[in-house]
């Protein structure tokens, strides 16, 4: 994959999280963050101007759907597009509209986008029905055995960077709300996914924003650089990745463990701080654990990720 690829498909993705025409603007300024922060880690790409073009509508669609001509990319494109429309757990008219397009424009039929916007749909609808319990039946544990529980979803959630297919990052958010939910229960608190998801944003981990880092990071670090060229190609320019899900999961792990054992006293200041004091060890940690991760990842697939984010 050139960097002319890489452009395109950050710009498609950049503009299917534009597509409802309701962003707020504190999401626009995070998704700026992102870009800003991105753009910096590969003199090739600017992504900070990446974002001004799609913001001052300076961008064409057809035109960037153009420029992709290998198919496995056109495919990675509209994947990544889905998965960032489905982010919020709710597809607009607009957003419906523009995927239409975009299928149209790439080229690709039914069945080639079929099996990824399913699964994304799955996963998106799991991050937020509130109705049903995540988990039933969960038993008092000690705090050891909630930092073994939150290490093996940061373990999890690091290894499904290393998959290809852009799906998979979908499965982080739900899977960390599942966390802590089990978190929050062991503490006595019955919560939905209504305010675990508040809890997830005030922390600073948010849904369309975090799809955003992890699609920039997978396509700028090169870990998809060799598509269907086998599970841990290019793993070393993708351990930013996998950092980002491993440390930002295992972060709110921390985070949630000492929010319900206090009450859930901390104000949203001392929320977001105390995130971020448990990120930079986190990253950290990551390079220990790195072998697990890289060997949890070979057994992953769709059907795999599915069952675990479904199971109680």
């Amino acid at each position: 994959m050139n960097s002319n690829d890489q452009k395109a498909i950050l710009s498609i993705a950049l503009l299917a999280a534009f597509a409802d025409h309701t962003k707020a603007e504190t999401e626009r300024e995070e998704i700026r963050r992102i870009a800003e922060s991105l753009g910096a880690s590969k003199e090739h790409i600017n992504l900070s101007a990446l974002y001004q073009d799609v913001l001052l509508r300076r961008v064409n669609l057809a035109e960037v759907t153009a420029t992709i001509s290998e198919p496995t990319l056109r495919n990675l494109a509209y994947e990544m597009a889905v998965c960032v429309c489905e982010a919020d757990g709710t597809m607009s008219e607009s957003e419906r509209s523009f995927l239409q397009q975009l299928q149209q424009l790439l080229g690709l039929n039914d069945a080639q986008t079929h099996t990824s916007t399913d699964i994304t749909h799955n996963l998106a609808a799991m991050t937020t029905e509130d109705e049903s319990p995540l988990v039933a039946n969960i038993p008092k544990v000690s705090d050891a055995e909630l930092d073994k529980s939150i290490l093996n979803y940061s373990i999890l959630n690091g290894a499904l960077e290393l998959l290809p297919q852009s799906w998979a990052s979908m499965a982080v958010i739900p899977l960390q709300i599942k966390m802590v939910y089990v978190i929050g229960k062991t503490h006595g608190y019955e919560l939905d996914k209504g305010h675990i998801k508040e809890f997830l944003t005030t922390a600073g981990v948010g849904m369309t924003s975090q799809y955003l880092e992890q699609i920039g990071r997978k396509l700028i670090g090169g870990l998809l650089g060799q598509i269907g060229g086998g599970l841990g190609k290019g793993l070393g320019s993708a351990a930013t990745g996998i950092a980002f899900s491993f440390a930002s999961t295992y972060a709110l792990g921390q985070l949630a463990k000492r929010y319900y054992a206090g009450g859930r006293q901390m104000n949203t200041q001392v929320v977001k701080d105390t995130y971020q004091s448990f990120l930079t060890p986190a990253k950290e940690l990551q390079q220990k654990y790195l072998p697990e991760i890289q060997q949890k990842a070979q057994t992953l697939d769709a059907s795999t990720i599915l069952d675990m984010v479904r199971s109680p």
